[in-house]
C-alpha cells in the first residue's frame, strides 16, 4: 500500500533543552545531534542562536558535523534574530531558518499590544528576511491552537506567498482536543489556496497529556511533519514524544503513513538523552520506560506466557528494549512462578509449584518484588522435589 512520508523534526536540542536542569554543553549537543541523524531524524532543531553565544556556537558546530539531516535554527520575527540564525547555520549542508510570531488574540493583545493586521505584516516580513539566506524557511504561528481559524488561514496563505516552505501550527499551550487540532489542519488544507506549496507541521505540547494524540490527529488530517523530542522533553509538561508518534504510525499502517526512523534505536537514544540531560525517564513511559515491557499481574503473565501478543502489541526488540520481563509480586500467579524457576534452572511439578506458591506469597507480601535470590532460597528449601536442569 502506498504511504505518505511524515517528516520528523526533532527539537530535543532546543525545546527539550529548555527544561530546567537539562542544559547541555557543546560536546553533549554534538553527541546527541549525531545520534539523532543516525536515528533517521529529518530535521534537527539545533538551538536558538540569538539566545546566547554558547547556543550560537553549538548550532554552528552541529552544522559542521551533520551530513544528511537538515539543521534548523530558531528565531523570532526580528531581523537581528534571523541574521544571527543564518550566520550560525552558514556551515550547514541543509540549513533551515525557523521564524515566526504569535497569532492568537492572547498573544496579539497581551504579549505584543498589537493588532491582527500588524502581526500579519510582521509575519510576512520575517519570512522575506529569512528567504534572503535560505530557500528552506519554516514559519511558526505561535499559539495557533487558540488562534481563530479564519485569521490563521490568512496568515498561512500570506507567509507561503512570502516564501515559507513549511508552516508550523503549534498547540503551544497544549489546549486543543485531538478533534479540534485535526479540524484546524483540515480547515487550512481546505481554505488556504496555496497550501500545496508548503508542508504543514504539528508542534504540540503536553499540558493536558494530549501531545501525541494531537500530533497524530494533525497528520491524519493533512499535516506531513511532526515536531517532537526524545522522551517528550520540553517546556512545562513537555512536547510530543518522538518515540510515541513513530510507533503509533508503525502500528497503524492503515493510516497510510511512514517515517524514516530506525525504531530499534529508540531505547538506546532514549537512554543517551536521559543520561546526558540528567532527566530520568518515568518507569511507565510508553515505548522507553523501564516497565514498558514488564508484566506483574498474574492474569497478564499467564496470557503473555501463552502468547506474547495477548498483552504486547510491540516486541521489545523492535524498539531496542531489553527482553520482556516477568516481575514477581504478590499479584503474580503460578505460571509466572514456574516460568521464573525454569529460567533459573529449576524444573518443578505442578504439585511442587502449588506448595512453593504458598511460600512465595509469604515472601511477596513482605517485599515489593521477589528477586532471583529469593527464588533460589525457596528452591533450596524444597530441594528433595527439585530437579536441576543442566
Amino acid at each position: 500500500m502506498p504511504t505518505d512520508k511524515i517528516f520528523i523534526f526533532d527539537t530535543t536540542l532546543r525545546d527539550g533543552e529548555q527544561v530546567p536542569g537539562c542544559k547541555l554543553n557543546p560536546t553533549e549537543k554534538i553527541e546527541i545531534a549525531l545520534a539523532l541523524e543516525e536515528l533517521g531524524v529529518d530535521i534537527i532543531e539545533a538551538g536558538f542562536p540569538i539566545s546566547s553565544p554558547g547556543d550560537f556556537d553549538s548550532v554552528s558546530e552541529i552544522s559542521k558535523v551533520i551530513r544528511n539531516a537538515t539543521v534548523c535554527g530558531l528565531s523570532r520575527a526580528v531581523q537581528k534574530d534571523i541574521e544571527t540564525a543564518a550566520a550560525a547555520l552558514r556551515f550547514a549542508k541543509r540549513p533551515r531558518i525557523h521564524t515566526g510570531i504569535g497569532t492568537s488574540d492572547f498573544h496579539i493583545k497581551a504579549k505584543f499590544n498589537s493588532t491582527r493586521e500588524e502581526i500579519l505584516e510582521r509575519a510576512i516580513q520575517c519570512v522575506k528576511w529569512a528567504r534572503n539566506f535560505t530557500d528552506d524557511v519554516e514559519f511558526y504561528a505561535e499559539d495557533a491552537g487558540r488562534t481563530d481559524n479564519e485569521y490563521l488561514a490568512r496568515v498561512v496563505e500570506a507567509v507561503i506567498k512570502a516564501g515559507a516552505t513549511t508552516v508550523n501550527i503549534p498547540d503551544t499551550t497544549g489546549y486543543c482536543l485531538p478533534q479540534q487540532y485535526g479540524d484546524k489542519m483540515a480547515y487550512l488544507i481546505n481554505n488556504v489556496p496555496n497550501i500545496d506549496k508548503a508542508v504543514l507541521s504539528c508542534h504540540c505540547h503536553n499540558d493536558l497529556g494530549l501531545a501525541t494524540a494531537n500530533s497524530i490527529a494533525g497528520v491524519m488530517y493533512g499535516a506531513r511533519q511532526i515536531e517532537c523530542t526524545i522522551n517528550g522533553l520540553g517546556e512545562r509538561a513537555g512536547n510530543t514524544a518522538l518515540e510515541e508518534v513513530v510507533m503509533v504510525i508503525r502500528q497503524h499502517a492503515h493510516l497510510g503513513l511512514h517515517t524514516n526512523i530506525k525504531a530499534e534505536q529508540l531505547n538506546p537514544i532514549s537512554r543517551l538523552v536521559s543520561e546526558t540531560m540528567r532527566m530520568p525517564v518515568q518507569p511507565n513511559k510508553a515505548i522507553v520506560g523501564s516497565n514498558a515491557f514488564s508484566h506483574s499481574s498474574g492474569i497478564h503473565q499467564d496470557g503473555f506466557l501463552k502468547d506474547a501478543q495477548t498483552y504486547e502489541i510491540i516486541r521489545p526488540e523492535e524498539v531496542g528494549a531489553d527482553i520482556s520481563k516477568i516481575v514477581l509480586t504478590a499479584r503474580s500467579g503460578r505460571s509466572a512462578l514456574a516460568y521464573r524457576f525454569r529460567n533459573l534452572g529449576f524444573e518443578f511439578t505442578r504439585n511442587d509449584i502449588d506448595t512453593l506458591y504458598e511460600r512465595f506469597l509469604e515472601v511477596a507480601d513482605k517485599k515489593k518484588e521477589v528477586q532471583d535470590d529469593d527464588l533460589k532460597q525457596l528452591a533450596a528449601q524444597h530441594q528433595p522435589a527439585t530437579t536441576v536442569v543442566s
